[in-house]
C-alpha cells in the first residue's frame, strides 16, 4: 500500500525540502512505498531551488536536493496526499484555512510525530547562521524517522 505525504513550510526552500529529503531517505531504508513532496504557503520563491545552505546540509548527509524546486500548495494537494505535514503552527493554520471541504488529507505538525515534541515547530533557519540548518536537519530527520515508523505500522494494518 502506497502512502503519500506533503511537507509544507512558508517558502519551500529550507525546511520542507529538507523534510521531504529526510523522509525519502528514511522510507528507502525502511523499504516503504511512499510518495513524498514539499510545497510552500508563500509564493516568494516559486520555481527556485532550495537555499544553498539547505542544499549543503543535505549534501553533508549524502542527499542531493539541488534539483528540487519551490512550489505553492494547491487545492489538488488536499486530494492527492494522505498526510499534509506542516513545519510550524502558522503554516498548519494556513493549511486549515486552505483545506477544501471534504478533503481526505490528515493535517499535522511534523514534530507532533516525535514523542515529547508535540506542538513544537521546526525552527526556520532562513534568517540565521548556517549552523541553524544543522538544527533543522536534526529536527526533520527525527520527524521523518517517527513518521516512517507510523507509515510502516499503517501498512501492516
Amino acid at each position: 500500500m502506497s502512502r503519500s505525504l506533503l511537507f509544507v513550510c512558508l517558502g519551500n526552500i529550507c525546511r520542507s525540502p529538507l523534510a521531504e529529503a529526510a523522509l525519502r531517505a528514511e522510507a528507502e531504508r525502511a523499504g516503504l512505498d511512499v510518495d513524498v513532496d514539499s510545497a510552500g504557503t508563500g509564493d516568494w520563491h516559486l520555481g527556485y531551488p532550495p537555499d544553498p545552505r539547505a542544499v549543503a546540509v543535505a549534501a553533508r548527509n549524502d542527499i542531493d536536493i539541488s534539483g528540487y524546486r519551490a512550489r505553492l500548495v494547491t487545492a489538488e494537494d488536499f486530494a492527492r496526499f494522505d498526510h499534509i505535514v506542516a513545519l510550524d503552527a502558522k503554516n498548519l493554520s494556513d493549511l486549515e484555512a486552505l483545506r477544501p471541504v471534504g478533503s481526505r488529507a490528515k493535517l499535522s505538525l511534523l514534530l507532533d510525530h516525535v514523542p515529547g515534541r508535540e506542538g513544537e515547530a521546526v525552527a526556520d533557519p532562513y534568517y540565521g547562521e548556517e549552523s541553524g540548518f544543522d538544527v533543522t536537519w536534526a529536527d526533520v530527520t527525527a520527524g521523518a524517522s517517527w513518521l516512517a515508523r507510523k507509515l510502516a505500522a499503517e501498512a501492516r494494518e
